[in-house]
């Protein structure tokens, strides 16, 4: 379990090919590693991931088949940048929102616009994704916990204020860039809570209707 609070921004050193799979050696910059041992998780780019080997500056993953068609990581190469955190340890702070590391989809940069002295980032939505993702709600792209601004069929837009641009990748997205997309938590286990095939449509009346919601709410 994760918080969306990137710790480092850690730099590939190795990609390679393994079987069908990758191993990544990261170099992890400035991450604190002393309390990071063998098997443990590491979200890179959102992904968990387990550390199966480690020096005293880097780590290495093996990334599989399923998480390499599932998420960008088959696009980084030596010399990529990735953000970093460690698992969340009972007790430390929740800065941003729950994050498991399991990427639901991928998305695509569409636009980035300044607004003052933040960027506005509109990201594309894969088919599916979309009803998850709600006006005001927690999203989770390339592991950073970031709230929706506005939310449309097939897109949503977040705002970028400028210390999550330098301490974490996104500074460095452009037009088309693929992202990780991880959808709340508490919007997943809504829909399977909700006997959705009578209610196509999570409105107020289906809340009301399952206790979700009291009558002068």
């Amino acid at each position: 379990m994760f918080t969306g609070i990137i710790a480092a921004i850690g730099k590939v050193k190795a990609v390679q090919s393994k079987g069908g799979d990758l191993c990544l050696q990261v170099a992890t910059e400035q991450l604190d590693l002393s309390d990071v041992s063998l098997g443990d998780s590491v979200a890179i780019n959102g992904v968990c991931l387990t550390v199966v080997d480690m020096g005293s500056a880097t780590l290495n993953f093996d990334v599989s088949r399923e998480s390499l068609e599932c998420t960008s990581l088959g696009n980084v190469e030596s010399g990529s940048e990735i953000n970093l955190e460690k698992a969340l340890a009972v007790g430390d702070r929740l800065g941003g929102h729950f994050v498991s590391g399991h990427v639901d989809g991928l998305g695509k940069l569409l636009s980035k616009q300044e607004s003052a002295r933040s960027v506005q980032f509109r990201i594309e939505v894969p088919a599916g994704l979309e009803r998850y993702i709600a006006e005001k709600g927690s999203i989770c792209i390339d592991g950073v916990s970031l709230t929706v601004n506005e939310a449309a069929d097939n897109w949503f837009e977040v705002n970028i204020i400028p210390h999550t641009l330098q301490e974490t990748i996104m500074n460095n997205y452009h037009i088309g860039t693929q992202v990780n997309l991880e959808v709340d938590l508490i919007a997943r286990y809504l829909e399977r809570l909700l006997p959705l095939q009578q209610d196509t449509n999570i409105t107020k009346k289906t809340l009301l209707k399952h206790g979700f919601m009291q009558g002068n709410s």
